[in-house]
């Protein structure tokens, strides 16, 4: 059968009046599995003059061919494409196109968005099928000629074979080479020494001794360089297995990828389905992918939907739950009829709770504040030089110093402190207010998660690394008449590096959390896994909330781009009701569809009852949506998983990131909260982290000497806890440590005596810890909520500051 490629197609405008498609009358073919022939007719765009034209098309092998009638099947092809290089897109309800990089690319009309949807799933199965058919085809070796349509991996094939067969005779010329070499020597001796054995006048014999000398030497290269050859030879042949090792795990990778692609496949149907309302559960029905034909049409189906249409779930790996919106009658039903909402709330309809009731009582009301100066605070800081990174430069200043005292250039860094960016969780601390004056727990869980996740909205563009904390530094930020609170963190710990942090708002919440990192290189990215929990207690109900930090991804760190991602799970618990909600941050995928940084919650009640579903990216904004009703979906893969479908309504925003100020690309993308922090201010701690010199310097843009003062500041916090520990040695004794080790188990439970403000401090180190050293404004405790030892803050500080008494705070800048 002659088959003429077709040729790059133009498509068609988007303001152009497409011809409406002619339902077909041929009865329409189930979808076929993997290894059937798919055929029927499509609408193709020809040009701008003929429009869309109808074409027979037919699918096998992974090929997808067209004639204008199906009589030319025996002797004319109009075109083809491999579907195992293609890229198939949906454009609309009935339109989709397939394209195979730029050579040839196909729009096509079905008659209607069922039978467009059949297409769609028939060409991603079968080009998942051609997919499995190139590998085998690799991996089977075979190097006859491929028919005419599978030119391309038979190509590869072909160019990696005479590859091989010139490796192979470059491999024999060298072993040649080798031969030779052997041989030339070794009769170049004897020539030479036969020469020496005759006798000759003057200084013939001295020539002939230095020319032997010399063939001696030549033999010895020769010898080396023939050692050489047979290392290489050895080594390129044990290489040779590895490399067909890794070859084998490359052509496996492959074919899971494929099965992906499938599982991809299958959940964009179902998905697509769901959200035009076609998989809405009746309240009778609890498996929706079950028994389809007794459940009521809903809008926008077509009517010739019947048992041949399959609903897919999603694959396990990606989304656990599915959202479908509620039925009408939902929009309809008082709020007291709702689960999980109390009807004293007053609800007219099913749409107004937390986002009529909460969200509108929450802001202040404009009368009710009294009107206080406020500080006018920056907007902008000088922008980041641009030096480019020397690692000579840096390399020059490490040599004969011990690794542990090479200090890093701030050229990674940004001003900023680690304590400084700890404080940066409170960004939008506004949801922590509204939080405070919910009256249901639930949805003061949606408040709280909202704020779990606005926290890592700064990071999407801070690539810098901030400044290590020395041991003893604090900041404060001090926001009491602008916001209505004020926090505080200290470096409690140097080895390993850990930072205390309190915040307390005279709007009913406090804020506390000590977090230890750990970090690990795996080559091409950095992963850090923040250690601790953070605490959230909201004074007028008394619920007390705990979370842990998700794993932060640094990627491209020795070559590309920087970029960061956020991935991991988070649990909120509300400890006094048993409330939890369950937050998933998906991790950046290439084959993923899904938006990236998505972020997707459930929150639950103690009974496990589902209330509310959070979506959204943690770089933009959460929404949630309250969950009118629940029920199981279709098993999911071989142990028999089931996902969730949750019917809801409609999203309503909760929170949404606040843009960069201008000019933000060259201020270290900081926010509008950032760029304050490390502003200088009178009357705080010696300790405080905008007087640190090294960190002051690099925001002026004075880089070098910023590495300096940073080298002398690092060197003295080693020189002081070398002298804490001889300190610690002189004074301690074994039964004296074992008491310093023992941590209190409630806060009022204190292992030592807290002076008042007026007198002495505590002493500065303390031998049971790590670094020999006791914090200043926190103290240690075991935490009664999750029962891990944390630094909880002992209070004193802002009184110290009222009376400017910082006579007790070490000198560490």
């Amino acid at each position: 059968m002659m088959c003429r490629r077709g040729t790059k197609q133009i498509g068609p405008p988007s303001d152009t009046v497409k011809p409406r498609a002619v339902v077909m009358s041929e009865p329409k073919a189930p979808i076929p599995a993997p290894g059937d022939t798919y055929k029927g007719w499509l609408f193709k765009w020809t040009n701008y003059i003929k429009g869309y034209q109808r074409r027979w098309f037919v699918l096998s092998n992974g090929l997808l061919s067209y004639y204008r009638t199906q009589a030319e099947m025996g002797h004319t092809c109009r075109g083809t494409i491999n579907l195992a290089t293609a890229n198939i897109a949906v454009e609309d309800s009935c339109n989709f196109v397939i394209s195979n990089g730029g050579t040839q690319t196909y729009h096509l009309k079905a008659s209607s968005e069922v039978e467009r949807q059949r297409w769609i799933t028939a060409l991603e199965l079968a080009k998942a099928k051609a997919f499995r058919m190139q590998a085998e085809s690799d991996d089977s070796g075979d190097e006859s000629s491929p028919p005419a349509s599978g030119q391309g991996g038979g190509s590869r094939n072909s160019e990696v074979q005479s590859t091989l067969r010139t490796l192979g005779s470059k491999v024999e010329d060298l072993s040649t080479c080798n031969d030779l070499i052997a041989k030339h020597g070794s009769a170049l001796q004897r020539s030479l020494s036969e020469l020496e054995g005759v006798r000759l006048e003057g200084q013939t014999s001295e020539k002939i001794r230095q020319v032997t000398e010399r063939a001696t030497l030549f033999r010895i290269t020769s010898n080396a360089m023939i050692n050489a050859c047979r290392d290489f030879l050895a080594l390129a042949q044990a290489h040779s297995k590895r490399w067909q090792k890794a070859l084998q795990a490359e052509r496996e990778q492959r074919v899971r990828l494929e099965e992906t692609l499938e599982q991809l496949a299958k959940q964009h149907n179902h998905l697509e389905r769901a959200f035009r309302g076609a998989t809405v559960l009746p309240p009778s029905q609890s498996n929706p992918a079950i028994d389809s034909k007794g459940s009521a049409a809903s809008k926008g189906d077509a009517s010739d939907e019947d048992e041949e249409n399959e609903f897919f779930d999603a694959c396990e790996d990606v989304q656990e739950f599915i959202t479908v919106p509620a039925d009408p009658k939902y929009h309809r039903r008082s709020g007291s009829n709702v689960s999980g909402i109390s009807s004293e709330l007053g609800m007219d309809d099913g749409t107004t709770s937390l986002d009529e009731q909460s969200l509108a009582s929450n802001p202040e009301s404009p009368q009710s504040q009294e009107v206080v100066p406020v500080r006018k605070r920056r907007t902008r800081i000088p922008d980041k030089p641009n030096y480019s990174l020397n690692l000579w430069s840096i390399m020059k200043n490490c040599i004969g110093k011990e690794l542990s005292k090479i200090p890093m250039p701030v050229n990674f860094n940004e001003p900023l402190s680690m304590l400084q960016r700890l404080s940066e969780d409170l960004e939008y601390y506004e949801l922590l207010d509204r939080a405070a004056k919910c009256q249901n727990s639930l949805e003061q869980m949606c408040y709280v998660a909202a704020f779990t996740v606005s926290s890592y909205s700064t990071t999407v563009h801070r690539t810098g690394k901030p400044f290590n904390p020395l041991l003893g530094e604090t900041f404060e930020l001090d926001r009491l008449q602008e916001s209505g609170y004020r926090s505080l963190c200290e470096q409690v710990s140097h080895h390993p590096p850990a930072a205390a942090h309190h915040a307390i708002s005279e709007r009913g919440w406090t804020l506390r959390q000590e977090i230890a990192l750990a970090s690990k290189f795996r080559g091409k990215y950095l992963s850090i896994m923040p250690l601790g929990s953070i605490h959230c207690i909201f004074e007028k109900s008394n619920n007390h909330y705990t979370w842990k930090k998700v794993t932060t991804t640094v990627h491209n760190i020795i070559v590309g781009k920087l970029w960061i991602d956020q991935s991991g799970e988070i649990d909120v618990v509300n400890h006094r009701t048993g409330d939890r909600c369950h937050l998933k941050f998906a991790p950046y995928s290439y084959f993923s569809r899904d938006v990236a940084r998505k972020v997707t919650g459930v929150v639950t009640d103690k009974d496990g009852k589902a209330h509310y579903v959070l979506s959204g990216t943690w770089d933009e904004k959460m929404e949630y949506s309250r969950v009118m009703q629940s029920s199981r979906g279709g098993e999911n893969g071989a142990d028999g998983r089931q996902k969730t479908v949750y019917q809801t309504l409609k999203a309503k925003e909760l929170w949404r990131k606040t843009p960069l100020p201008d000019g933000a690309e060259n201020m270290y993308y900081f926010s509008t909260l950032a760029l304050t922090l490390n502003e200088p201010e009178e009357g705080i701690a010696p300790t405080d982290s905008r007087r640190r010199p090294d960190q002051r310097l690099m925001e002026q843009g004075r880089w070098e000497e910023a590495n300096a003062e940073k080298q002398r500041l690092e060197e003295k916090q080693r020189t002081a806890r070398r002298e804490r520990e001889r300190e610690a040695n002189r004074t301690s004794s074994p039964t004296e440590e074992a008491e310093e080790v023992e941590i209190a188990s409630e806060p009022s439970e204190t292992t030592y005596k807290t002076e008042t403000l007026h007198g002495s401090h505590p002493p500065e180190y303390s031998s049971g810890h790590p670094d020999n050293y006791r914090a200043m404004w926190f103290e240690r405790h075991v935490d009664p909520a999750t029962g891990e030892p944390t630094h909880i803050y002992r209070g004193g500080y802002w009184e110290a500051k009222e009376q400017g008494n910082w006579d007790s705070c070490p000198d560490i800048f």
